[in-house]
């Protein structure tokens, strides 16, 4: 059986060419099980008829808000697909779906999905190499949509490059692909720390660090994506993650997230130490604010639990163990230093020298080590694309 059997697809036809392609992909995707329905975009209806789409998917086609005097709900559209699929996606609608202009029925729709989102882009060849449009990929990239590669060959100018549409067969061999790789952590269960802690001085200020979150959450959002039961165990953070988890836990101090993390780490197959954990905390917290006074105020600080050091020692033969290395000096030497003594199956290192790398960006650039001794190095890339590399290396060393 196919893995599509019964997948929800909804399809967004753009005005290209490459629109009569659409035929073929509905075709092919209902033959695999799924379940299509189509928006169009009035370009989009110039290029091939709401008619054949309609007739093919067996399904009313949306090309507007109103259809019959009716309001089209482009909210519950949003909400039933299983995957949104913009092909062929032009480089207006790619602008429009970079900035959010929800001036027609797909844009407004692709702003209200909850499922994953994926492109396959169609230009002739000066638009694709153009820099707007690269920088529009990128953006919404960073988003956590998937672009399909586009193909090479013969465009509609009579070029010969790249812009092509990937032709419909592979379009649905990337989908069943994506709907493959999503059941690859089904029935494990991982434990995420993520964001900072605080130590607390007085009622008022505390210990800390500039990190969100940020990573720790775009590993969490994978990790369910794919299966996976998450425990996110969530420091101090601004940002919402409750789409991110099964089950989340928020805390403030090392102590907290320790206790949290070690209630849940017996029954985790995969812990994920994301959080940037405060070193040290004060001896003596103070009741009252600490009032200004002449001199220097001394504040004693003791070191804090060390919580993936502590459960590395718990760690089973089944149990995966991923840490996180921070750097500014020595990045390798540290990073597999620390592998070694936290009992870490791997460990991803960044440096805050790299530029677009480190804490509150979306961007990121690492390096992998495993205890094998294996490494890999990666390019900047946003924290979603991180994420999934990082997983990548996870379910590679799985039972």
């Amino acid at each position: 059986m196919s893995v599509l059997e019964g997948k929800h697809i909804l399809l967004g036809i753009s005005g290209s060419i490459a629109a009569y392609k659409s035929a073929s992909l509905i075709r092919l995707l209902i033959k695999q099980g799924a379940e299509v329905k189509v928006i169009m975009t009035k370009a989009a209806t110039q290029f091939i008829s709401p008619l054949t789409i309609s007739t093919l998917s067996k399904e009313p086609v949306f090309t507007d808000f109103m259809e019959s005097d009716e309001w089209s709900n482009h909210v519950e559209l949003g909400l039933w697909a299983d995957v949104f699929l913009i092909a062929p996606c032009t480089a207006t609608t790619l602008s429009k779906l970079a900035d959010g202009l929800a001036d027609n029925m797909l844009i407004a729709s692709y702003l209200s999905a909850k499922c994953p989102v994926m492109l396959a882009p169609a230009m002739d060849l000066d638009m694709w190499k153009h820099g707007s449009t690269k920088d529009n990929l990128e953006k919404v990239e960073s988003f956590g949509n998937v672009v399909i590669p586009v193909g090479h060959g013969e465009l509609a100018s009579g070029l010969v490059g790249d812009g092509r549409m990937a032709e419909p067969e592979d379009i649905v061999s990337f989908l069943n692909d994506y709907f493959e790789r999503t059941q690859d952590l089904a029935g494990k269960r991982v434990l995420i720390t993520a964001g900072p802690t605080y130590e607390h001085i007085d009622p008022v200020r505390f210990i800390g660090n500039h990190s969100s979150g940020k990573m720790g959450i775009a590993l969490a959002e994978e990790c369910l994506s794919r299966g996976a039961k998450v425990t996110l165990v969530l420091g101090p953070s601004k940002l919402q993650a409750d789409e991110a988890c099964s089950q989340l836990i928020n805390v403030n101090t090392a102590k907290e997230m320790y206790d949290a993390s070690a209630k849940s780490h017996a029954k985790t197959d995969i812990a994920i130490f994301a959080a940037a954990v405060a070193d040290y905390t004060p001896v003596k917290t103070a009741k009252q604010k600490i009032k200004k006074k002449d001199g220097n105020l001394k504040i004693e600080l003791k070191r804090t639990k060390d919580i993936a050091g502590l459960l590395g020692k718990k760690k089973t033969k089944q149990q995966l163990h991923i840490g996180f290395a921070l750097e500014t000096q020595k990045g390798i030497a540290n990073a597999q230093s620390k592998l070694e003594r936290k009992n870490f199956d791997m460990i991803v290192l960044n440096s805050l020298k790299d530029k677009g790398a480190g804490f509150k960006g979306d961007t990121n650039k690492v390096t992998i080590f495993t205890k094998d001794g294996n490494s890999k190095k990666y390019p900047l890339k946003s924290k979603k694309k991180v994420a999934e590399d990082i997983v990548n290396h996870i379910v590679a060393m799985l039972p």
